[in-house]
């Protein structure tokens, strides 16, 4: 069975990721996820996922191939992280709410320090219903969109003002499978 680290924090990414049958320990990989000037959604969100495998691969004794992902939620342009507060996340709801955004999940696999990481993103379509106020707050209040790009969870509560998707589920609860399936296809079956 192929060794490989994950280079992220979330559960989901964890949980996604056993779903490959792949042996894998999870390594820390802090980077700055600030936004550039004048840098796009999809740049971003790529940007990240090589950081992320790049930092979790360097911040292993005996490094495996690494794999580190990002996920960004996108309307109208403007990139809305994890909400800050409950103002924050208010903002983003009414952003959200009756419309169409985008999810960009990058996925990157580091093999070598001295190589780029190979890498996708994986762009979906998501429309949400409109939402009320009072649908919103109580939404905050159970906690699930704290710590969530754009506020919302599409695995856990938030997937009741979810209409329809088109594109992959998978990568907007933060791993695109297929994808990242296809990444690891290459890597030697026992490291």
């Amino acid at each position: 069975m192929t060794s490989i680290a994950l280079a992220s924090a979330s559960p989901r990414r964890r949980e996604l990721l056993a779903q490959l049958d792949v042996d894998f320990v999870v390594v820390q990989a802090p980077i700055d996820e600030a936004v550039l000037p004048g840098e796009e959604a999809a740049g971003y969100v790529l940007r990240l996922a090589k950081a992320k495998a790049l930092a979790g691969f360097l911040a292993q004794s005996q490094p495996l191939p690494t794999l580190g992902a990002d996920t960004i939620v996108v309307v109208g342009g403007e990139i809305l992280g994890k909400p800050q507060d409950l103002a924050d996340f208010m903002r983003m709801m009414r952003l959200l709410s009756g419309r169409c955004h985008q999810v960009y999940t990058a996925v990157a696999l580091c093999q070598h320090p001295d190589a780029a990481p190979t890498a996708v993103t994986v762009c979906t379509d998501v429309w949400f219903g409109a939402m009320t106020e009072a649908q919103m707050l109580a939404y905050w209040q159970s906690g699930e969109p704290a710590d969530k790009a754009g506020g919302y969870g599409i695995q856990g509560l938030g997937g009741r003002f979810i209409e329809k998707i088109h594109g992959s589920y998978f990568a907007v609860v933060g791993l695109p499978l297929f994808e990242t399936a296809a990444l690891l296809a290459g890597l030697p079956e026992t490291i």
